[in-house]
């Protein structure tokens, strides 16, 4: 079975760090987009940061350019997103998702085939 599981998720200070992990089981990440969404309380699912594996280019949401960072092992199996200087106004479940091998959308929502379960992050002191 195709997964994506997502981890490191925690409660963290505002001016923290927190580094998010997505391992990818039975699937490489490698000829897809990877991206990072989270859903804040009463709000729609958004997207964060994403990197397309057909030549490394990121795009990150403007709330968060410049304190995130969206990144893959070299083995291709686990994305991570490193999460520097959060606020409240960060808190939320945090997904990772993957386009199909080959598709490059732009990870949007309606591009994605495979979704994780999500981690939470709470910002607050």
């Amino acid at each position: 079975q195709l997964q994506l599981v997502e981890s490191g998720g925690a409660l963290v200070q505002p001016g923290g760090s927190l580094k998010l992990s997505c391992a990818a089981s039975r699937l490489s990440l490698n000829y897809r987009d990877v991206g990072w969404f989270r859903q804040g309380p009463g709000k729609e699912r958004e997207g964060v940061a994403c990197i397309s594996m057909a030549g490394g280019i990121t795009n990150y949401t403007n709330s968060v350019e410049g304190r995130f960072t969206i990144s893959v092992d070299n083995a291709k199996t686990t994305a991570y997103l490193q999460m520097n200087s959060p606020t409240p106004e960060d808190t939320g479940l945090y997904y990772c998702g993957v386009t199909a091998t080959y598709t490059h959308t732009g990870c949007k929502r309606d591009g994605i085939q495979i979704w994780g379960q999500g981690t939470q992050v709470t910002v607050s002191s």
